[in-house]
């Protein structure tokens, strides 16, 4: 068994979407990034990489290369998907830790789960999400970001 660790943090700004685990949430303020800045898949495609060994989600996807500029990140995790098959990896499980101080997630992570899962062509039940938020504290607690922890476990 192998595992993995993946962090991700990108600010909010007014204006943006606010995407979550392929899950496009109803908010005021979204994420700013190169592709759709999606924190979520970003930090599970690090869990998974570093399970593998195979880096990080930059040497994969970096930022300075337009091709993915604006990019669905469950295109990303498609491509992660692929090569996790490739080296012969099943995902065991997955534990997702979302900081943010608003909005709510918890309606929304069955559809996330559901997005994850398929591409990861794995039970919905190996899939943990949980939020919570940073208490007022710092950049996350003043709603100026959001960043999330990943664990994820091969065979």
């Amino acid at each position: 068994m192998k595992i993995g660790f993946g962090y991700d943090i990108h600010p909010l700004k007014i204006g943006e979407r606010l995407i979550l685990g392929g899950v496009k949430i109803n908010s005021k303020a979204g994420l700013v990034g190169h592709s759709d800045a999606d924190v979520v898949i970003h930090a599970v495609i690090d869990s998974l990489l570093g399970a593998a060994g195979k880096g990080d989600i930059g040497v994969f996807f970096p930022d300075d290369q337009e091709e993915w500029k604006g990019i669905s990140s469950l295109i990303l995790l498609e491509k992660i998907s692929k090569l996790i098959e490739k080296e012969k990896y099943t995902v065991n499980n997955i534990d997702i830790t979302i900081i943010l101080e608003y909005p709510k997630l918890l309606p929304y992570y069955p559809e996330m789960k559901k997005n994850i899962a398929g591409i990861l062509k794995m039970n919905e039940k190996e899939i943990n999400i949980k939020a919570t938020t940073n208490e007022g504290i710092g950049f996350i607690g003043k709603g100026e970001g959001i960043a999330v922890f990943c664990v994820a476990s091969l065979a």
